[in-house]
């Protein structure tokens, strides 16, 4: 018998008899980040409400996640709800909720969602993949510190601008490059693609090599591949490239790129991210 995958598990969420497109479902400790569910797994469940719901239109172009508040550990409620259908996209928005003390529901993420029903065109690619060794000579990041469970159920090897070994102030650049998949190995789809675009520690510590406080306040990602080209990358790994664009009074703002084994561009990401002096 096979067993569900860790991922599948955190994304698992159960239709309500509330109303079309509510859902219910419960936070996962294999993906916990410090205070909350890693962002990438709030983002991958935000995505996965609307691909389970009804009415749902062809596959995910756009995804835009605004963390509000963080999700506590237990019990949370998403909506989903389609605002505009056209003859080739579809707009929603989604709002993850969880009772607060007075039982109220309290807002802790709110998103928007572009799906498309994609016809065949032209194409190209004017981002190539960067030259890299091959996945499998590079060595593994060890396991995450304590408290950081998500870490681990990702196997990651960065051959350039890993986190930082001093935090000594002596850094000048915000890029890192790297090679990626589950740890436990699952093929490939939006939902893990979602998620992994929100893998990239906060550039600003690698920029400064200090240790400051630092959130994702917004991430926005863009799916450049259909299921097809999904299921021709299986459980291979993804080549990552993350780089800080510009630090100012408190906020900043980092870029991503994801592609294939194969040079395709998958996935790319912006996010603004929050920090403290």
């Amino acid at each position: 018998m096979t067993s569900t995958h860790p991922f599948d598990k955190a994304l698992k969420i159960h239709h309500s008899d509330i109303r079309v497109g509510h859902f219910t479902g419960m936070t996962s400790p294999d993906y916990w980040n410090m205070v909350g569910p890693f962002g990438g797994t709030t983002a991958a469940l935000a995505l996965q409400a609307v691909m389970q719901h009804p009415d749902v239109l062809g596959t995910p172009i756009a995804l835009t996640v605004n963390y509000a508040a963080a999700i506590e550990a237990g019990a949370f409620d998403i909506q989903a709800t389609a605002v505009r259908t056209n003859r080739s996209t579809q707009h929603w928005t989604v709002q993850i909720t969880q009772a607060g003390a007075s039982g109220a529901p309290s807002m802790t993420t709110t998103a928007t969602v572009v799906t498309a029903a994609r016809r065949e065109t032209w194409g190209e690619s004017d981002m190539p993949m960067p030259e890299s060794p091959r996945p499998e000579t590079v060595d593994r990041m060890s396991i995450g510190p304590s408290g950081v469970a998500w870490i681990n159920q990702y196997e990651m090897r960065p051959f350039s601008g890993g986190i930082p070994s001093k935090w000594d102030g002596s850094q000048h650049h915000s890029e890192t490059r790297i090679w990626l998949r589950d740890a436990q190995p699952r093929p490939l789809d939006f939902a893990s693609l979602a998620a992994m675009s929100d893998m990239f520690y906060p550039r600003v510590w690698l920029r400064r090599a200090k240790h400051v406080p630092a959130g994702t306040v917004s991430i926005t990602t863009y799916f450049h591949v259909g299921p097809e080209q999904l299921a021709e990358v299986g459980t291979g790994y993804l080549l990552g490239r993350a780089a800080g664009q510009q630090f100012f009074n408190g906020f900043f703002d980092q870029t991503a790129h994801l592609w294939s084994e194969k040079g395709v561009l998958l996935a790319t990401s912006n996010q603004i991210v929050y920090y403290k002096e």
